[in-house]
């Protein structure tokens, strides 16, 4: 690494951690310092509030690692300018591609750190939070259900309807079943109902009857009791995991891993079984998997060229075009995301565009900056 470098990356590396530390905080204060201080009035043992505020982190620390290189280019930047080091290292022959150049390679790095922590630790961690969170909010309010409707969808035609009680996603179980089993018309033709349904771990076992269950026809002439764990063929088997269940209950994109987004997008566009906007939602989420790490390193691009000035100005007028910058991402994101669900544009365009807008801004401003 040259003297150059070590001097730049030197003085991002800081600010960043200031700015992951500082956005983290706040992040965490406005979302679930809330909730978390319901748990402490609740009487919750800390050990448990403490274990669960460690696993709410994580999902919030990625989100930050963008909004930091941009604060840190721009904190970083401002500082060289205003001690006239980027004027010496220009007058040393440096272009201001090559001054901005480590900054480009810090920001691919924390991309590339922030992608992986988002399809591993962070879907991990999301959903033993959510596991807990459930849990604690049962035995809060009396342990008070989450019933669920599902759908049975074959080749496109609804096949049956699956209503229950509750929903237990750390259990893999359903409670107090209802299958309503339909012709190819749509008329009902047998019910089952169940006291409990669990899951058996893979899809070639898939849910197992427990504790009996009863099935009768539409029509009242047949009648009978299941004591075993045999699926009756009168009623087709139910061809979601709890985890595809939960695409329907979980509005949150963090729960999810790649992989797991592409695997239910597959399985929808072949059974049909969740709207078009759900679909398109989903599509959009899997592509911010991508957009998100890359929103780091063009935010760490365009906070260095916005950071070079001519005129020393203040820590507040970084702090100020920080917040205006990702505002306006997070604004155009926001009505993006709305275009995309309802069909005026691709999912992947809605979730790409406020990158390459960015990497437009930053080449201009780069440019502008070089030949000023």
């Amino acid at each position: 690494m040259k003297r150059i470098d070590r001097l730049i990356v030197g003085e991002l590396f800081g600010p960043w951690l200031f700015g992951v530390a500082m956005f983290t905080s706040l992040l965490l204060a406005a979302t679930y310092l809330g909730r978390i201080a319901d748990y402490v009035v609740q009487g919750l043992p800390p050990a448990k509030i403490l274990e669960i505020t460690f696993l709410l982190l994580p999902p919030i620390l990625v989100k930050t690692f963008a909004m930091a290189t941009l604060l840190g280019a721009l904190l970083a930047f401002g500082r060289l300018s205003g001690d006239s080091e980027v004027v010496a290292l220009r007058a040393g022959g440096a272009s201001i591609y090559r001054i901005i150049f480590p900054v480009a390679c810090f920001s691919f790095a924390v991309a590339v750190l922030t992608f992986m922590l988002n399809d591993t630790l962070v879907p991990n961690s999301a959903k033993r939070a959510k596991t807990m969170t459930d849990s604690i909010g049962k035995e809060i309010q009396n342990k008070k259900a989450q019933p669920t409707f599902q759908t049975i969808i074959e080749n496109g035609q609804l096949k049956a309807m699956i209503m229950a009680r509750d929903f237990n996603l750390g259990d893999q179980t359903l409670s107090g079943v209802t299958i309503k089993a339909l012709d190819k018309e749509g008329h009902p033709t047998f019910f089952m109902e169940a006291s409990k349904l669990k899951y058996q771990g893979d899809s070639a076992k898939g849910w197992r009857i427990e504790n009996g269950a009863t099935l009768f026809s539409a029509d009242g002439r047949d009648y009978s009791q299941i004591t075993g764990e045999i699926w009756p063929g009168e009623v087709p088997k139910i061809n979601k995991d709890p985890q595809e269940m939960s695409v329907h209950l979980s509005t949150d994109p963090d729960y999810y891993t790649t992989g797991e987004l592409r695997e239910a997008l597959s399985k929808s566009n072949l059974d049909k079984s969740i709207t078009t906007e759900q679909y398109r939602n989903m599509e959009y989420w899997l592509w911010n998997k991508y957009a998100v790490p890359m929103a780091a390193f063009v935010f760490g691009v365009l906070g260095a060229a916005l950071g070079i000035r001519s005129h020393r100005a203040g820590t507040a007028t970084g702090f100020a075009l920080a917040v205006a910058i990702m505002f306006a991402y997070m604004t155009l994101a926001n009505f993006m995301n709305v275009w995309a669900m309802g069909g005026v544009i691709p999912p992947y365009v809605a979730s790409l565009t406020p990158i390459a807008l960015g990497l437009i801004a930053s080449f201009i401003i780069m440019w502008r900056r070089n030949t000023g």
